[in-house]
């Protein structure tokens, strides 16, 4: 089974390409999504814990965890330590429900990918990109998010050029939908017959 890394900053399309390798019949794991479960679950108790007053009615107030870790990176390393391994646990079960369905393929949707050193645990990774104009422009258009905190995103995520430069497949956006799907069907084509990478 071959593993995709899809990644990309905010406003890429990121979200939209990965329901679209669904719509190809490719599974996909969301690491955000699998945070935001243990957040109301599984990690709940050992990170009321260690950060006492961040989880309210048995699930995390993310808000409130943000505030203690965001500018404290021992506390975040804290942070890591009880989330990572449950995070592992979940994507290995996600991969072991894969193998089992036959699956050839899989994506694993991960925002951080490079920053994290993400890239080798895949065999080949995906970056979806578009225009810096049109990313402002969608996110903006989101109207949870200001300029100035979208900077402060964009400061903390690898400069889009980079990725480009160290992905083995590019997804541009720009266009619509279609010629995402047809980018797609190429990747796919392509991956099945690349070797494994991962360490």
């Amino acid at each position: 089974m071959l593993i995709l890394g899809l990644t990309g900053s905010i406003g890429m399309g990121k979200s939209t390409t990965a329901k679209l390798f669904e719509e190809a019949g490719v599974p996909v794991y969301d690491a955000d999504a699998a945070v935001h479960e243990l957040y109301e679950g599984q990690a709940v108790p050992a990170i009321e814990a260690e950060f006492p007053g961040t989880t309210a009615d048995g699930k995390v107030d993310r808000a409130r965890l943000s505030a203690r870790v965001v500018h404290d990176p021992a506390a975040m390393r804290r942070l890591e330590k009880i989330v990572h391994p449950m995070l592992g646990a979940s994507r290995q079960k996600f991969f072991d429900n894969a193998e089992a369905a036959g699956k050839p393929v899989v994506v694993v949707d991960v925002p951080l990918l490079f920053e994290t050193g993400g890239e080798n645990r895949v065999d080949a990774v995906v970056v979806v990109t578009t225009s810096a104009e049109l990313q402002r422009e969608r996110v903006l258009a989101r109207g949870t998010i200001d300029r100035d905190k979208l900077d402060a995103i964009l400061a903390r995520q690898m400069p889009d050029a980079e990725k480009r430069k160290r992905a083995d497949f590019i997804v541009d956006t720009s266009h619509g939908l279609d010629p995402v799907r047809a980018r797609i069907r190429d990747i796919l084509a392509e991956a099945v017959k690349m070797p494994r990478r991962r360490t």
